[in-house]
C-alpha cells in the first residue's frame, strides 16, 4: 500500500506551485489588420505593446518580471500617453526596418501614419497601442506576406480586401505567428472565403480549452476551491454546471456591448472570489446549497474575465453564436477535465490512505484551501491598483 504521507505532500507541493506560477505576468501576441485598397494603396493596423516593444520582452518570458528590463517595462506602463510617444520615436526606424510586407515576394517600402497610444489607465493590464502604417501596392499584385520578427514577438494577421467605390470589404481567417515565419500568402486577386463552420467550432473550441489549461491558473484554482469542500461526483458537477451557466450568460452579454465592466474591477473581484472559497472551504463543515448561489454570482465575474479574451482574439461576424458557443464548449471541457483529474487524485488515490473525513479535512481540505485563500488574497492585493 503506498504511503499516505507521500500523497499528502504531492497534494501540498502541488498547491504551492500554484500560487508562484500564477503571478506571471505576460506579454500578448501583437495583432495586425491589412486592408488592401482597389485604390492602389495598403493600410497595416498593428495593435501591440510599445511598453514590451521598447525593452526587448516578448513572448519568451512566461512572467515580464523574469526579464532582465522588468524595471523599465513597468516604468513605461505608468507613463503618460504623450511621454511614451516620445520615448517611441527613436525605435520608429527599428520597427520599419524589421517588419517586412511583400507583394508576390517582392518587399514594399511602407511608413508610420500615426501612433495612438492610450493613457495607462488600469496598468495591471498591458495595454495595446495602435500603429498606423501606409504604403503603396503594386498594380500587378496577386499576392501579399507578412512578417514580424520573433525579438517582437508572437502576432496573428489578417488582410481585408477593400472595395471602397462599391463598399464591399472580405476578411481572410487569422493566421497565428509563433516561430519566426513568414505568413502564408494572402491571395489578392480571389475573395477571401469564409471558414466552415468545423474551422470556426474548431478554432474556438481550442481558444476556450487553452484559456483554462493551461493559461487560466485563477480559474483552475477557482475550480480547486470548489472541488475541495465535497468531492462527491454529483455536487461537482452541479457546482461546476452552475458557474459554466453563469459566465456563459455575462460573456455573451459581454461581447455584445450589454454590459461593459472594466478589468480594475473585474480583475480584483475574480481573485477575491478566489479567496472567499478557500476561506468557506476552512469555516465551513459541510457543503451547503447556498453554495451553488455563490459559484453561480461568482461564475458571472469570471464570464466578464473571459470577454476580454474573446475581445482579443476577434469574433466571426457571420457565425457569432457558433463561435461563442464552441469558446464555451472549450471551457466546459477544461473544466471537467480538471475535476476529474483532482477527483483521480485525490477522491480515489488520496482518500483511501486517509481513515475518515475528519482526517480529509486535516490533511487535504483545510491546508489547500488556505493555501487557495491565501493566493486569492495576494491577487486581490495585486490586482488593485493604488
Amino acid at each position: 500500500m503506498v504511503n499516505k504521507s507521500f500523497f499528502y505532500y504531492v497534494v501540498l507541493f502541488f498547491f504551492a506551485l500554484l500560487p508562484m506560477s500564477s503571478f506571471a505576468d505576460i506579454v500578448k501576441p501583437a495583432l495586425v489588420e491589412i486592408s488592401v485598397k482597389t485604390d492602389g494603396t495598403f493600410q497595416i493596423e498593428l495593435r501591440a505593446s510599445i511598453e514590451a516593444l521598447l525593452t526587448g520582452i516578448n513572448s519568451r518570458y512566461k512572467n515580464t518580471k523574469d526579464a532582465p528590463n522588468a524595471q523599465a517595462y513597468d516604468d513605461f506602463r505608468v507613463m503618460p500617453a504623450e511621454q511614451l510617444r516620445q520615448a517611441f520615436r527613436s525605435f520608429e526606424k527599428d520597427l520599419l526596418q524589421e517588419i517586412k510586407i511583400a507583394f508576390d515576394d517582392q518587399p514594399s517600402k511602407f511608413q508610420i501614419k500615426t501612433v495612438d497610444i492610450p493613457e495607462p489607465g488600469y496598468v495591471k493590464v498591458p495595454r495595446l497601442s495602435l500603429i498606423l502604417v501606409e504604403g503603396l501596392v503594386p498594380s500587378t499584385a496577386q499576392s501579399l506576406t507578412w512578417y514580424y520578427p520573433l525579438r517582437f514577438g508572437d502576432n496573428a494577421v489578417r488582410v481585408r480586401q477593400v472595395d471602397e467605390v462599391n463598399e464591399k470589404w472580405h476578411w481572410s481567417p487569422w493566421q497565428w505567428l509563433k516561430n519566426d515565419e513568414v505568413s502564408k500568402p494572402f491571395s489578392l486577386t480571389e475573395v477571401f472565403t469564409q471558414q466552415t463552420f468545423f474551422q470556426v467550432v474548431t478554432t474556438y473550441l481550442v481558444s476556450g480549452f487553452e484559456h483554462i489549461l493551461p493559461k487560466g491558473l485563477d480559474h483552475i484554482l477557482f475550480i480547486f476551491g470548489i472541488f475541495l469542500l465535497s468531492t462527491r461526483m454529483k455536487a461537482l458537477l452541479w457546482q461546476e454546471t452552475m458557474f459554466t451557466v453563469a459566465h456563459t450568460i455575462t460573456l455573451g452579454l459581454s461581447m455584445n456591448g450589454v454590459i461593459n465592466l472594466p478589468a480594475n474591477i473585474v480583475e480584483p473581484l475574480i481573485a477575491l472570489s478566489i479567496a472567499y472559497i478557500g476561506i468557506e472551504n476552512i469555516v465551513t463543515p459541510k457543503l451547503h446549497k447556498s453554495r451553488l448561489v455563490i459559484v453561480f454570482i461568482f461564475g458571472l465575474l469570471h464570464g466578464m474575465g473571459f470577454a476580454s479574451v474573446l475581445s482579443d482574439f476577434g469574433m466571426p461576424e457571420n457565425d457569432f453564436a457558433a463561435a461563442l458557443i464552441s469558446f464555451n464548449v472549450g471551457v466546459e471541457i477544461a473544466q471537467v477535465a480538471i475535476i476529474f483529474l483532482a477527483y483521480f487524485f485525490i477522491a480515489h488515490l488520496l482518500r483511501k490512505q486517509l481513515a475518515n473525513e475528519q482526517q480529509y479535512r486535516k490533511s487535504v481540505l483545510i491546508p489547500g484551501s488556505l493555501l487557495i485563500a491565501i493566493t486569492g488574497l495576494y491577487w486581490t492585493y495585486d490586482r488593485i491598483q493604488f
